[in-house]
């Protein structure tokens, strides 16, 4: 482990010396990802992108992207996109980025499966907004608003999440 990756451990999530309460998917930890099992992989993965709603927060990070109206990402297994960010319209099941509800205003992007998906293994793992504290996600690692920001505005492309 080094000093700037995010370490999930069963306290919360740790990141350059201080512990991040955090939630993660309903289904618990697992080595052994497949869609829709509601759980977190385990293993060490990427930030490879971050995502933000320009209309409701300040870009934390010079490398962050606006998520625009028709963003939207692919989960289903049998798309040519599966596990990709795609644009609507899009006629297979996914996950638009852009909601009511504040849990995507900040996304940062995992590489789980990413870019060579094997279809069935688990679309995306994003760090987004906790719903409120011990909520727990479909997968992903969720934070408290504040603290979610505070880590985005300090991490780069590359900097690890490691799940054990």
């Amino acid at each position: 482990m080094k000093y700037n990756d995010l370490t999930l451990t069963p306290t919360g999530l740790w990141f350059q010396g201080r512990k991040y309460p955090c939630t993660i998917g309903r289904g618990g930890l697992t080595s052994d990802k497949r869609e829709g099992d509601m759980a977190t992989p385990r293993g060490t993965h990427s930030i490879v992108g971050m995502l933000y709603r320009p209309d409701r927060i300040a870009k934390p990070n010079a490398w962050v992207e606006p998520i625009g109206l028709g963003d939207l990402w692919s989960d289903d297994p049998d798309a040519p996109d599966y596990n990709h960010f795609v644009k609507a319209p899009y006629k297979y099941s996914h996950e638009p980025l852009r909601r009511s509800a504040p849990v995507y205003d900040l996304i940062l992007l995992t590489d789980w499966n990413w870019p060579n998906a094997q279809p069935g293994k688990g679309s995306a793992i994003f760090i987004h907004q906790w719903r409120r504290p011990v909520f727990p996600t479909a997968g992903c690692v969720a934070l408290k608003r504040a603290d979610l920001y505070d880590i985005s505005s300090r991490i780069s492309p590359g900097t690890r999440l490691i799940v054990r």
